[in-house]
């Protein structure tokens, strides 16, 4: 267990590197029993997951829970599409700022807050060919830089 009750279950390492992250915000998610037991085993895939709102509703598709193995017919399907649980005014929020400026909402995380299930959603702008080039070079000089001072100071 991490601090503060919170396990992370599945992390979306990808849209660090397809995205820039604008701001961040907590939703939970609607689900039925074998599906947290299938999570709680870990068999969770966010990468190519999506948000959508739709009516007024927070909704992730395209999200991958692997049936769970001792279910049985109540088991869901595992592409289904979820409710998230959010403020109304917050989804208003995030409505607004997707349809205006074009931004779009990714799922960054999957934890458990407690016993409860959570989903880290982010507003993000998608990064062009070049700001994806940039962010290598400097992820690779601050690891250079890095391993000149470990040298040095082993020395």
């Amino acid at each position: 267990m991490a601090k503060d009750g919170v396990k992370i279950v599945a992390k979306n390492n990808k849209a660090h590197h397809e995205y820039f992250i604008l701001e961040k915000y907590e939703a939970g998610i609607e689900l039925f029993g074998t599906e947290v037991k299938s999570i709680r085993a870990g068999t969770l895939n966010l990468k190519d997951a999506w948000c959508q709102v739709k009516d007024g509703e927070l909704w992730i598709k395209q999200m991958h829970i692997s049936p769970y193995a001792q279910g049985n017919i109540f088991n869901k399907d595992p592409m289904r599409p979820r409710r998230l649980l959010m403020h109304k005014r917050e989804i208003n929020h995030l409505y607004g700022k997707v349809k205006q400026e074009g931004l779009a909402l990714i799922p960054l995380s999957v934890y458990f807050r407690g016993s409860r299930v959570k989903l880290e959603v982010a507003l993000c702008k998608g990064k062009k060919l070049y700001d994806k080039r940039d962010d290598a070079a400097k992820k690779d000089a601050n690891r250079q830089i890095d391993r000149a001072m470990k040298e040095r100071n082993v020395r």
